[in-house]
């Protein structure tokens, strides 16, 4: 995008941040101020939880009180239950600005997105010390309180670790892979190639954005060898991105592999830690694969390796000699005709050969137990595993997440591997769970959420059993969200039928009824593939609670094509982008059209990303249904988006042109004829800019009146102190004068 469109002839809003109403109604009522405001009203949350490798200190990375964004490491005495602050990232950080390879690889990882301060960390496996990564540069903290600096270097290190037995640290400096001795001494280069388009030990950008794969390579647990990924993205098609931000534009020539176009040619290399040895692995005769997973067995005598085909159609587990990079087939997951392979970290090399692994193959997502080349099914029915968590092999015990008692709360189940039977729900019902586990499964760490309480962290056995609070978060007296607790709305649940006659579920926060009134709705939406599904038993923080406190009610409804309602729910989105999702929102609206209490003509929608793209597929296909609609970096084309997220879903544009052409939000503009915001990140490197200049100027072409605001320096994520603010004022007065003060009719 070029500056020249700031002062395009289309109507932009702007102004102060706050919303019209922003006086509360009621004494306890939120303010959009107080909701983007410190602290947190969701309560101070630890992340990135880990034990110790004895178990008596657990670790995480806690927000600060007075700036929520930032985050430092604190440690808990599982023995006294007493925390302290271990590093504080104020004190020991030098401020210095990230690379710009980490800020891109920060921006993959949405966990990552708009933090400051300590963020990842790594435990020696001694558990004398911790490798904690700050600033661009890598520091090991001692449990006294003492910091050693590690590195000091303008470049910075992406992807540190502690090597499994502790002996050195690793990381990639300058697109090389270097390996520097733990107790101190120079770092050494294990590659040196590393230039221009080659990378070693990173990932490529749609491993990272698609795939959740962070890394690009593995230490085998002996130390013998480590696995290292090279790419090379000289293939790639370069796209010219400008960063156009408050002081000045920067442009990047950003390799970004958007549907039908190259990959990056993906290799993998064994070496030992000194750089020797090094052998190229068979990954196959196609060159045009995706590199998905890298495991080492726990011997460390051989690699797993999952390599998936460029359709997605199948994905093939290797077996990978260390020592001559051979490779042999040891099975193949195949999808359906008209369906794809969906890539999962629930799976585990166990001890005795065997491999415990998630297939659809069913037709929902279970647990198969692979052995001398025979499969055995470990857990079955209409219902989803949702995470592996941990595998107790000494007492043949097996612990995962699912949907198995309620779709819309995921619990921690355990079964017998040996006679897996019915699975025994290990959490409590009424909230929706994730779990960690220690390397023995003795000891879990459960957080937790209910639609009336916020996040909940605490340690338990492998019974279950809770034996002490993480953090309890309770909102009492002295929590940030005790004070508006009087005026907190329940959310209620319900479902309606699509028109193939799915059960679609839905979640409503009203607020308190008044006889005879009716109100607007705030319909929020998502509706993609391949991400969790947005309906569940979890809090869902204050923005929903401020939009009640005004008057709106909030709602939305998961279609069909979302994750964890079975591979036949979700296949309905194969090469049909903006066709079922798009009518069971409509399905969704017109339930809500029937209620009492709804003002039927004051249905306002909104979407963020693919519910961006939502919105405007919405308001073509259905003029008149919704009030007004605001679209958040939204996809316009999906020739745009890149090859793994797309062409799993809508195939190559090379072949499959017509679907794409039919799921484009740009063809269709002129059947736009209810109010439109259109909202932009103008640094976004994910759904570029592009997308939304390109919407725009068919708008303008065909003189359909719409709205726009852009973000100067802001990525695909548009936040941070006073953003985040001015953003939802934005887009409150917009809907406040284009469907809440508007009359009825």
């Amino acid at each position: 995008m070029r500056g020249w469109l700031i002062g395009m002839a289309l109507a932009t809003v702007g102004g102060a941040a706050m919303a019209a109403d922003e006086v509360p109604a009621r004494p306890g009522d939120l303010t959009l101020k107080r909701v983007f405001a410190n602290p947190d009203l969701s309560g101070t949350q630890p992340q990135s939880l880990r034990l110790s490798p004895d178990g008596t200190l657990l670790t995480s990375v806690r927000n600060r009180a007075d700036e929520k964004e930032r985050f430092d490491l604190w440690a808990l005495d599982t023995r006294t239950g007493r925390s302290r602050m271990l590093v504080d990232s104020k004190k020991v950080g030098t401020g210095a600005a990230l690379s710009e390879a980490e800020k891109m690889q920060r921006e993959r990882d949405r966990s990552l997105t708009g933090k400051t301060g300590i963020v990842a960390y790594d435990w020696a496996p001694d558990g004398r010390s911790i490798l904690v990564p700050l600033d661009g540069d890598l520091y090991l903290a001692g449990l006294d309180g003492q910091v050693r600096r590690l590195t000091d270097t303008p470049g910075g290190e992406l992807n540190p670790v502690v090597s499994p037995l502790g002996r050195y640290v690793s990381f990639v400096r300058n697109q090389n892979l270097h390996v520097q001795p733990l107790a101190g001494g120079a770092a050494k280069a294990l590659t040196t190639e590393g230039a221009g388009t080659v990378h070693f030990g990173e990932a490529e950008f749609v491993a990272q954005e698609e795939m959740d794969r962070r890394t690009g390579y593995w230490w085998s647990p002996d130390e013998r060898f480590i696995a290292v990924e090279r790419f090379d993205e000289a293939p790639v098609k370069v796209a010219v991105r400008a960063s156009i931000g408050a002081s000045g534009t920067s442009t990047y020539e950003q390799r970004y592999p958007a549907a039908g176009t190259p990959n990056a040619l993906v290799e993998l290399h064994v070496m030992r830690p000194d750089g020797g040895g090094r052998v190229k692995v068979d990954l196959g005769p196609d060159p045009d694969i995706y590199l998905a997973r890298v495991d080492w067995l726990p011997d460390g005598s051989a690699l797993l390796v999952q390599r998936q085909t460029r359709d997605q159609k199948r994905l093939d587990m290797l077996r990978v000699d260390p020592a001559t990079g051979g490779s042999t087939l040891l099975f193949s997951e195949k999808s359906g005709a008209r369906s794809w392979v969906n890539l999962s970290d629930a799976y585990r090399p166990m001890k005795d050969g065997s491999l415990i692994w998630r297939s659809e193959r069913d037709g929902y997502g279970h647990l198969y137990r692979w052995a001398d080349g025979k499969w055995s099914q470990l857990t079955r029915g209409e219902w989803v595993v949702t995470g592996l968590v941990a595998v107790d092999e000494a007492r043949g015990r097996l612990f995962f997440t699912g949907n198995r008692d309620d779709v819309l709360e995921q619990h921690l189940y355990a079964i017998d591997l040996a006679r897996p039977g019915e699975p025994a729900r290990l959490t409590e019902r009424g909230h929706t769970h994730s779990v960690v586990a220690d390397g023995k499964a003795e000891r879990l760490i459960v957080s937790r959420s209910s639609p009336t309480q916020p996040t909940q962290v605490y340690l338990a056995d492998s019974s279950g059993k809770r034996l002490s609070w993480i953090n309890e978060n309770a909102v009492v007296a002295g929590h940030p969200y005790h004070p508006y607790l009087a005026s907190h709305s329940v959310s209620k649940f319900g479902t309606i039928k699509a028109a193939d006659g799915s059960t679609l579920h839905w979640e409503m926060i009203a607020p308190p009824m008044e006889p005879g009134r009716k109100y607007p709705v705030f319909f929020q939406h998502y509706g993609g593939p391949g991400t969790g599904q947005q309906v569940t038993r979890g809090w869902r923080g204050a923005l929903p609670q401020y939009l009640v406190d005004r008057g709106w009610i909030w709602f939305q409804i998961d279609n069909r094509g979302s994750y964890n309602r079975g591979k036949a729910f979700e296949d309905q989105l194969y090469r049909a982008m903006g066709s079922v999702e798009v009518a069971d929102q409509l399905a969704g609206a017109r339930y809500l059209k029937t209620l009492p209490f709804v003002e039927a003509s004051k249905i306002a929608t909104y979407g963020w990303s693919y519910g961006g793209y939502m919105s405007l597929k919405m308001l073509q296909a259905d003029p008149g249904v919704y009030a007004a609609a605001v679209a958040g970096a939204p996809v316009t084309d999906w020739r745009l988006y890149d090859t793994h997220y797309t062409e799993r879903y809508m195939g190559d544009p090379r072949t499959d042109a017509a679907a794409y052409a039919k799921s484009n939000a740009l063809a269709d503009v002129a059947k736009i004829r209810d109010p439109l915001l259109v909202i932009h990140g103008m640094a976004d490197d994910n759904v570029f800019l592009d997308n939304t200049t390109a919407f725009a100027a068919r708008m303008q072409a065909g003189a359909v009146p719409f709205e726009m605001m852009l973000y100067p320096g802001q990525t695909h994520r548009v936040g941070g102190p006073g953003v985040g603010e001015h953003l939802w004022g934005t887009i409150l007065r917009f809907l406040n004068r284009e469907v809440k003060d508007r009359p009825a009719g």
